[in-house]
């Protein structure tokens, strides 16, 4: 895989991140709101089954394409599947000119000083090594903040950027994603002292060092512009973190620079009852509206 094209597509191209990353905890509910309730699979097996069933439905249509999506987030399982009987990262890349990322965190701590951390990454060197065997461009990981809390936001921060740096040194580029909770008090305070903080983080790597940020929409309009101007990020790109699809499209066109990484707000109009036609073109006509407010 060309890693010098794949960071041109990553810094500069139209399109948008589709995050396609469900994993244990998260996959019922996926599945639930496609249309497979839980007495429809017995086992973890045919679970995730399903799953990768959903994510190559997506990933196989012709609106799936370079043209409004530039990277996806895939889970493990994902990676190590096949779509078409090519490996999924190869696919998406050698197919469509998709960038594939990982997801590599393994879920949340229980809250402690206003945030959940990240739980401890098991064998992360040997799951960064497997990411580039199997042609991985990327990785992320997910931590929460759900209120304003200096320390808990310092925590979180630093704990992201040290994995970050692992990852960097490792060949791959992670995407940082401290999510603020939407629906917290002092929201706008929380993105204050998180920007302040990753912005002292961010000034602290080498020059060679870029990574991509991955952060709530914010309530202030163009707030994150010091972020995407930054030397050291490839690119800030939004969570829809349980905004409305018109409600999440709606703040990412006040935010210039920043493009959508939806996961649920991509997927929320897919059912598995669709026929093939009915699937595309529902797909097509949000792919549609999240590129276009990705524009500005």
């Amino acid at each position: 895989m060309n890693r010098t094209e794949q960071i041109a597509r990553m810094r500069s191209d139209k399109g948008f991140i589709a995050a396609l990353d469900q994993s244990g905890g998260s996959t019922p509910k996926a599945l639930q709101l496609y249309g497979i309730s839980e007495d429809q699979f017995t086992d973890e097996e045919e679970m995730f089954n399903l799953m990768h069933d959903m994510r190559t439905r997506i990933i196989t249509s012709s609106c799936f394409s370079e043209a409004h999506i530039i990277g996806a987030i895939l889970f493990e399982q994902t990676m190590e599947r096949h779509v078409s009987g090519i490996p999924t990262a190869e696919f998406l890349w050698n197919t469509k000119k998709i960038v594939p990322f990982l997801k590599i965190d393994k879920g949340l701590k229980d809250p402690k000083d206003g945030v959940r951390l990240m739980k401890d990454i098991p064998n992360l060197h040997e799951t960064l090594k497997k990411a580039l065997d199997y042609g991985i461009f990327g990785t992320k990981m997910r931590s929460v903040i759900d209120e304003d809390n200096v320390v808990g936001i310092e925590k979180i921060v630093d704990q992201q950027f040290e994995i970050g740096k692992i990852t960097l040194d490792a060949g791959l580029t992670p995407i940082i994603e401290p999510e603020v909770t939407i629906n917290i008090s002092q929201k706008l305070k929380a993105e204050k002292n998180l920007k302040q903080s990753l912005i002292k983080n961010l000034n602290k790597l080498a020059p060679k060092q870029k990574i991509l940020l991955k952060l709530t929409l914010p309530e202030k309009e163009n707030f994150y512009q010091d972020l995407v101007k930054h030397p050291n990020v490839l690119r800030v790109v939004a969570l829809s973190g349980g905004y409305s699809l018109e409600e999440a499209n709606k703040r990412l066109r006040e935010n210039y620079g920043v493009v959508a990484s939806f996961s649920r707000a991509l997927t929320q109009s897919l059912f598995v009852h669709q026929n093939i036609d009915e699937f595309n073109s529902a797909l097509e006509q949000t792919i549609s509206a999240i590129a276009d407010a990705s524009k500005t």
